[in-house]
């Protein structure tokens, strides 16, 4: 109770120093019997976009597209994923992109393979995936 904030293995150390014949699996049942173990702190990432309010909604078609990720397997197993962007006003989808591994490049490629055919977009929606935080696609 002394020092609240030790182990019970370095007050096993502790007792075993000053002469006391301890077992560890024994402290940690008396440490945990007077509740004095602590629980861990949790560390919870604040999202910036949460703050911002509602997602703008589209005024016209292609102005506004949403993206993510779907993910499926073949009967073999294989896993694979589509990347799908989808415009906001006529639910139509200008990407449909198919493969087993897709990183930032490809999402990119893709991206402006879309803007090529469909014009530019006002903005893009997506969530916080590895894909769409690197900075190929930003740039």
């Amino acid at each position: 109770m002394a020092r609240p904030r030790f182990g019970f293995n370095r007050i096993c150390v502790l007792m075993r120093r000053e002469g006391w014949p301890v077992n560890l699996k024994r402290v940690r049942w008396r440490y945990r019997l007077e509740g004095l173990q602590l629980r861990q702190r949790v560390r919870r990432r604040e999202h910036p976009a949460l703050h911002r309010g509602p997602a703008p909604v589209s005024a016209g078609p292609a102005l506004r597209w949403i993206m993510d990720f779907v993910h499926d397997a073949l009967a073999d197993g294989r896993q694979f994923r589509i990347l799908t962007v989808v415009d906001q006003w006529s639910r139509q989808s200008p990407i449909l992109k198919v493969g087993f591994r897709m990183n930032g490049t490809t999402v990119g490629h893709a991206l402006d393979s879309a803007i090529a055919t469909y014009g530019k977009p006002v903005s893009i929606t997506c969530d916080h995936g590895t894909e769409f935080m690197s900075r190929v696609l930003e740039d």
